[in-house]
């Protein structure tokens, strides 16, 4: 499925321009509007960093899955997108919010590297070596990186909470939760139109994937990359607290859509199944479309 979903470039594509570039330069954007607003400037910043952050490798995943889109193109490209983070996202952010970072840049790349790639890669070697006793054993690993998880975000609030020197006001902290659900649904709906024009080629089975992979940004990533990025800067409680909001505001959001996007793709696969005329033209996207779903993506 990995293999085929490969060849998919223009999907691939797709997820990788929104998530790293038009998602970072839209917040900007938005950004020197709330600007002349009174919320603390710091949560601004951080709001920055959540549209710097690349794709999660599971939230987008589990909910792609759940509606029964295109679950291979959703890992690919949640996998892929981490990747890239670990190279786009420190320049983002530099880019950005330079002037906030003190961190050279070369040590910001060798402690990431040292922090999610040298894991990574001892990982898939030691799984050769042990992978039937794994299968046999079956460890409770989903249940330990939940609790790696919870531990990593629990710490990284007690670390913001604990600073008895932070400036965070309830009104501002209510606008940027506000902000964050207004963002993910209004970039929900964006994608939505953008892969469900005439021209776009794209299955419904591969909007699915493309509503969730292009607005979801990983925590696991970004707590570590702005912990290095940001590193003994005063601000960094503030700076991580949007980011804090953004993940479990993406998993509540995306499980209540989870039911609504898979009626809308059935009901979609159904009129494409009972249509015939697109299979008179080939070149016709949506005959392309009637196939792949008709004997298999």
């Amino acid at each position: 499925e990995l293999t085929s979903a490969l060849v998919h470039l223009k999907l691939h594509l797709f997820i990788q321009i929104f998530t790293l570039a038009f998602f970072p330069a839209t917040i900007w954007l938005f950004l020197q509007l709330l600007s002349i607003t009174p919320i603390n400037e710091w949560l601004l910043k951080g709001l920055q960093t959540v549209g710097c952050m690349p794709p999660p490798v599971s939230s987008a995943v589990i909910l792609t899955k759940a509606v029964g889109g295109n679950e291979a193109a959703a890992i690919f490209n949640s996998a892929f997108g981490s990747f890239l983070g670990i190279i786009i996202t420190p320049l983002l952010l530099l880019l950005f919010l330079g002037s906030s970072s003190s961190v050279p840049f070369t040590s910001i790349f060798s402690q990431l590297f040292v922090t999610v790639v040298v894991p990574l890669i001892i990982g898939q070697i030691v799984r050769r070596y042990i992978k039937d006793w794994l299968e046999r054993k079956k460890p409770p690993f989903g249940a330990i990186s939940s609790s790696v998880l919870l531990m990593i975000i629990y710490t990284t609030f007690c670390d913001t909470f604990s600073n008895p020197n932070i400036d965070l006001d309830k009104f501002s902290l209510v606008l940027i939760l506000f902000i964050i659900f207004s963002i993910q649904l209004s970039f929900m709906l964006l994608t939505f139109i953008f892969s469900t024009r005439n021209n776009s080629g794209f299955t419904p089975a591969d909007t699915v994937a493309i509503i969730f992979c292009s607005t979801h940004k990983s925590l696991t990533l970004g707590i570590p990359m702005l912990k290095i990025v940001f590193a003994g800067h005063e601000h960094l409680s503030l700076i991580s607290v949007p980011l804090l909001i953004y993940h479990p505001a993406q998993i509540l959001l995306g499980s209540v859509l989870v039911p609504t996007i898979k009626s809308w793709m059935v009901s979609r696969q159904k009129k494409l199944l009972q249509t015939r005329g697109p299979l008179a033209n080939l070149n016709n996207p949506e005959g392309l479309e009637y196939l792949s779903i008709k004997f298999g993506h």
